[in-house]
Order: structure tokens, then C-alpha cells, then sequence
């Protein structure tokens, strides 16, 4: 099933892309939740498109999304849409090119097939599980770093604050993009060695990112170097690690204190 859900999320991704490009650098309209954090009309449209299409493709799947209201009943699903409809939102509402649509079908509490598009940078990240990743259909890699003194890594500063970790992560340098969902995507490309977040992570952050991440060969673990559970009934994940599988070791034991496996 991962094989012929791929190309519904494809689809998908493109056709909700053209209505997020209809909405982006105009006067849309743009509330905020509790928090701070911006949601436009165009996370509602854009929303609306995907769960209708989506579900009438698969009516038989789950439906998680940051902009729909949960509901139980995905609990009891074996297959399960998990979406963010523009990840970056803050970067979106502020005319810059780096959101996204994320897309993921999540199986059996794993993420089996997913999409990560950023229609202003044309950039389509896509991947089933055992098939590899692509860029543009194109396959990808991680790199193979394992020493975090020389890690480029994307976090936010609360992340890499040395009081958060039993050991400091010296040398590694620190980086930033607004999609979380793109982060993981460039760690898959090569690009930068490792995510960081110690925060907790909303599934729909990062379940397509997280399987493009491991089907380019990197490895990814809650902050505690535990395996993510997705559809879960609180759908967060405790902070996630991802980078190469020796890096990701090397990391994990820097933040708990516990020896690298």
C-alpha cells in the first residue's frame, strides 16, 4: 500500500500548493492561537482541499491534521493521513519562500509514505518505506558524519542550550529554517548533519520529514533515544533526534548522560 499511496500524496501536495500560492505575499487574513502562533485562511483552505480529496480517495483511513479539530476515531484506524497543510506558517504569512505541505500516511503507528513539498523553491521531497528517498525523483542520501564537533546542526537555541544537555555539544554549529518538516529534508539531502528539537513535537511537524530522513539512511529517536510512536492519542513526540545513525549516537549519549551505543 505505501507504493500506490505515494502518488495520491504527490498529487496532493501539488494541487494544495497552487491554492497556498493563490493566498501567499497578499492581504490574507491571519489569527493566532494560543501560544503565539500565526494561522491564515490559507491553512484553513489549503486544509479543507486535502482532507476532502484525501479522504475520498482512502475513506477507510485516519485523518490528523494541525488545522482540523481531533478526533477519536483515528485511534482506531491502522492507516492514518497525518498533515500539516503549510508547515512554516510564521515564514509564510511574512511573504518568505521556505514552507511547506507536508503529507504522511502513518500505518500501524509508523510513517509509510510521505511528501514534503515547497512549491516556491520547487523542491519535492518523497519517499514509501523500503524504497528509498528523492528529491525531485531524483535519490538522495545522508551524509555519514559521527563527531558532533564538526555537526551542522538545525535547532533552535533553546535546543542546543548547554543546561538542557549532560554534556555540551561543542563545536557543532547551529542553523535555522522556518519548516520543520524542510529540516529533517536536508538533513536526508546532506546539507546539514542533524535536527534537534528538545521541545515536544507535534506529529504532523514531522512524520513525512522523519521517514524521508531514514529512507535517505539517518536515524531518528524521541530526545531520549526512544522510538516514535505516531497516532498516538496525544499526538506529540517528545523532542526528536535525527541525524546519521554514529552522529545520532554520539548526540543521544551527550544529552542523557548515557554512554553511545
Amino acid at each position: 500500500m505505501p507504493a500506490a499511496d505515494l502518488p495520491l500524496l504527490v498529487e496532493a501536495a501539488r494541487s494544495a500548493s497552487k491554492i497556498a500560492m493563490r493566498f501567499w505575499q497578499t492581504d490574507m487574513q491571519v489569527d493566532y492561537k494560543d501560544g503565539g502562533s500565526p494561522v491564515s485562511e490559507a491553512d484553513f483552505a489549503v486544509d479543507t482541499y486535502l482532507r476532502e480529496t484525501l479522504m475520498a480517495a482512502r475513506p477507510d483511513y485516519g485523518w490528523l491534521s494541525e488545522e482540523t479539530e481531533d478526533s477519536p476515531d483515528r485511534l482506531g484506524k491502522s492507516r492514518v493521513f497525518v498533515v500539516d497543510p503549510i508547515d512554516g506558517t510564521r515564514a509564510y504569512v511574512a511573504g518568505e519562500k521556505t514552507w511547506a505541505v507536508s503529507i504522511a500516511v502513518v500505518e500501524n503507528g509508523q510513517p509509510t509514505a510521505g511528501v514534503v513539498y515547497l512549491p516556491v523553491r520547487d523542491k519535492l521531497y518523497t519517499a514509501a518505506i523500503g524504497q528509498g528517498a528523492h528529491l525531485n525523483g531524483a535519490q538522495i542520501r545522508a551524509g555519514t558524519l559521527t563527531d558532533p564537533k564538526g555537526a551542522q546542526i538545525l535547532a533552535n537555541k533553546k535546543a542546543v542550550d548547554p543546561k538542557w544537555w549532560a554534556a555540551p555539544v561543542l563545536g557543532a554549529k547551529r542553523h535555522w529554517r522556518p519548516s520543520l518538516a524542510y529540516r529533517f529534508c536536508l538533513v536526508a539531502e546532506a546539507r546539514f548533519d542533524a535536527v534537534l528539537t528538545i521541545s515536544d513535537a507535534y506529529e504532523w511537524d514531522i512524520a513525512a520529514g522523519i521517514l524521508i530522513a531514514g529512507e535517505a539512511g539517518a536515524t531518528t529517536t524521541d530526545r531520549d533515544g526512544a522510538q516514535i510512536q505516531f497516532n498516538a492519542e496525544r499526538p506529540k513526540a517528545p523532542g526528536v533526534f535525527t541525524a546519521p545513525p554514529g552522529l545520532h549516537n554520539r548526540l543521544i549519549a551527550l544529552y542523557t548522560g548515557r554512554a553511545a551505543r
